[in-house]
């Protein structure tokens, strides 16, 4: 039986191709020798040890891996890794600084966004992406962007308030 969450070796096998890949995973560079088929969320998660970014469904249906590339989402389950190479790749856990939670998590906390937590990933980085290119969106604009990823917990509306929320406050900033 395989997991979806296979342990993803050191190095690749013997006889195994591979190629070496070079992304800039918050805003840390990286520069990686990986099997041409390894889908990026798996790098991320298990390479990495960058566990925010969720896998649900391995179709691109649900949104739990939403990752910025090149600040645009893209989920990253159906990604291969080797088509980040020479890229920005944003996760979650660039988000925040170590001092300060980005305006985004502070309205997901402020706005009660969150249930379970498993969808949060996915749909703070859809946020990000609309306010970087709309820092003044509607309740539909919201929706919108949003609608790629899938919150089996909130009902959405609570979601839908935390982005509005960090926009007001990005804006004030």
């Amino acid at each position: 039986m395989t997991s979806l969450y296979e342990v993803i070796p050191d190095a690749p096998g013997e006889g195994v191709p591979t190629r070496r890949v070079t992304i800039t995973v918050n805003g840390e560079k990286k520069t990686l020798d990986i099997e041409p088929r390894l889908l990026l969320a798996h790098l991320i998660r298990q390479g990495l040890q960058l566990t925010g970014t969720h896998v649900g469904c391995d179709t691109t249906g649900c949104g739990a891996c939403t990752v910025l590339i090149n600040g645009r989402p893209a989920k990253s389950c159906t990604v291969l890794a080797v088509q980040a190479d020479g890229r920005e790749v944003e996760t979650v856990e660039g988000l925040a600084s170590a001092q300060q939670l980005d305006p985004i998590q502070e309205g997901f906390k402020e706005e009660h966004g969150l249930q379970c937590g498993f969808c949060t990933p996915g749909m703070m980085l859809a946020a990000k992406a609309l306010l970087q290119r709309n820092p003044n969106p509607t309740e539909d604009d919201v929706r919108w962007a949003l609608s790629g990823n899938i919150c089996r917990c909130t009902g959405y509306q609570n979601i839908v308030k935390a982005v509005l929320w960090a926009a007001d406050k990005m804006r004030e900033q």
